[in-house]
Formats: structure tokens, sequence, C-alpha cells
């Protein structure tokens, strides 16, 4: 499929597009998504084969405003306002208990829905022209790297995407933080953006987050064990441990991925540098992934970035990007 520029005639083409079951993939500020009417039952199988998506695996939708919630979910707890007023458009999904007219399809078979409003003026642009929801996951074979620019999507997807619209590089580019507010307590599901600590100083609240002890019952996008992976084996290294890897095999074709300096390039492989700076590592971390993957490398290793909690959401992406390295 070919990627159109997004301009006011291609998003009306987009939005009509949806409207009779077709697949629109676009950006947003956390990643580009692959967009279907969240009306649609049709449209949204799509979405799951296209994407070779669990069909329990549930959806996301994506909204023009937060006065559209209330066509969504039912029981809205004062905390989505508070939030909404103070975060929206923005990164942040709240998952609320579903309107008993929402299609299961889109919420996996569960009673609570994922809804958003993204903070990009494509995607915002689309869903006027639209005029309803659009349930929009990541545009991506299922639990591999996240598509940051329309290039991503149509290398992943091809044909499998009736348009792309090309809005530039996503400029947060990790998704969107998720919070639980289905059960009165908020309960954060997934790591983004917006963190824990914010959340909490605008609710006045505890925001709980799932243990071994308190696991949550909602299903919701990005809570596999492996997600955002590339094809090629990656493992999460210490920065003194990366030299000693590549003295060790020097015949292994390695990629490195660092956070901050820069080490020296392996005898075969490459080296890619991000700064030690989340917002700017998170901008770019998928597609530095993406460059190291298409070298067809014996294995990436990844610098271990700091443990603080602006870098929690990133170094939750790597944890699950790693993870099936670990278990072989």
């Amino acid at each position: 499929m070919s990627i159109v520029n997004a301009t006011p005639d291609t998003i009306k083409n987009a939005a009509a597009c949806l409207k009779t079951g077709g697949l629109v993939a676009f950006p947003t500020e956390t990643v580009y998504g692959l967009g279907a009417d969240a009306h649609n039952s049709e449209a949204l199988k799509r979405i799951f084969t296209a994407k070779n998506r669990p069909q329990d695996h549930p959806l996301i939708v994506h909204l023009a405003s937060f006065a559209q919630f209330e066509q969504w979910a039912q029981d809205i707890p004062s905390s989505a306002a508070v939030l909404a007023q103070h975060f929206f458009p923005a990164p942040l999904a709240l998952i609320l208990k579903k309107h008993p007219r929402v299609n299961t399809t889109v919420t996996g078979g569960q009673e609570t829905i994922a809804l958003r409003v993204p903070n990009h003026p494509v995607a915002l642009g689309l869903l006027e022209a639209f005029g309803g929801g659009i349930a929009a996951p990541s545009a991506n074979r299922f639990c591999r790297i996240s598509p940051t620019q329309a290039l991503h999507v149509q290398q992943e997807l091809g044909e499998r995407v009736d348009m792309i619209l090309d809005g530039g590089a996503c400029h947060i580019g990790v998704e969107s933080t998720i919070l639980d507010l289905s059960t009165g307590l908020p309960m954060l599901l997934r790591y983004g953006h917006i963190t824990q600590s914010e959340l909490e100083s605008v609710l006045g609240l505890n925001v709980l987050i799932p243990d071994a002890l308190r696991k949550s019952t909602v299903k919701t996008a990005g809570m596999m064990r492996i997600h955002y992976a590339p094809t090629t084996p990656a493992m999460l290294c210490e920065h003194d441990a990366i030299p000693h890897f590549m003295q060790a095999n020097p015949q292994m074709r390695i990629g490195v991925l660092c956070c901050g300096e820069a080490l020296d390039s392996p005898q075969h492989g490459s080296v890619i540098s991000l700064p030690a700076n989340p917002v700017i590592y998170a901008q770019h971390l998928y597609a530095k992934l993406r460059e190291l993957d298409a070298l067809k490398l014996d294995v990436i290793l990844v610098q271990t970035p700091p443990q603080t909690e602006d870098w929690r959401a990133i170094n939750d992406r790597l944890a699950k990007a790693t993870h099936n390295f670990r278990e072989h």
C-alpha cells in the first residue's frame, strides 16, 4: 500500500475509507495506529487478521474529545473527568466500564473498554472527519516493534492496509500510559509518557501497580511478556558487560544500542548511540531497533538505561523486547 501525505483532502478520503470498512494507518503522538470503525465488527476483524492479533486482545478506541466518552462507557468516575481536564488530548488511555451497546469485538469480550484522545493534529483531524470512534492498536504485526514512521507501517503490513497517512515521525515514540478506572481504585496497567507520579499528583490518590499479589483482572494492550520485539534476538546488558560479550564472541554479528556515550564497534556489526535523555531516547527507540533488526545480526545488545521513574516506560518496553532471549 502506498503512503500518502496527510492533507485535509487525504484525511477526508481516509475518513471515507473507514466508513466503508477499510483499514487506515495514521500517526498519533505515541506510535502509528491501525484504525478501523470501532462499531464495525467486520472491519475490526480485519485488524486482528492484519496484525495476527488474538481476538481476545482488546483494542483502544480513539475519540476526538472526552465529551464522547459517555457514548462508549458507563458509570464514568469523576476521576476520569479530572484527568481529562488536566491532560487531554494526551498519551493516556483510560479503562472504564463499557456501554452496553459497545461491540464486544473491540473489547476482546470484556466488560471494560479503553478510551483515549490522541494529541496529534492528523489523528484529531481524522477523528473529526470520521465523526466516531476509531479502534487503533499499533500498526505492526502482533508483539513486534511498534511503528513510529509511515514507512515502518508499509514495511510491516504492506497490502493489508487500505491507506497509510504520513504525518511524520511520532514525537513521543512509546505507547500511551494505560490507567484502569473501572474498579474504583486507579491501577496503572501500562507505563507511558505520563508517569505514576504525575497521575497521583493530579488525582490526589495513590495509583496502584499490579504485582504478584494484586493482579489486574483486566486484559489490555502491552501486557504480553514478549512484546515490542525485533526478529533478531535481543539482550539487555550493563555497560561494562557489552565489551566483554563482544570480545568473547568475535565471530558473531553484533548490534549494540547504547544509552549515552557510544562504545567501540564490534568486529562484525554496528553500534547506535542514543542520548541518555528519556524523552529523546523514547522518540528514537523503535526506529533504531528497526535499523539494527534490518542488518540481520546474530544478536542485539541493548545497554540497560537508568532505573528512575522517567525511564520506566522505556525499561518496560526493553524488558519485553528482550524477554524471548532470556527464555532461551
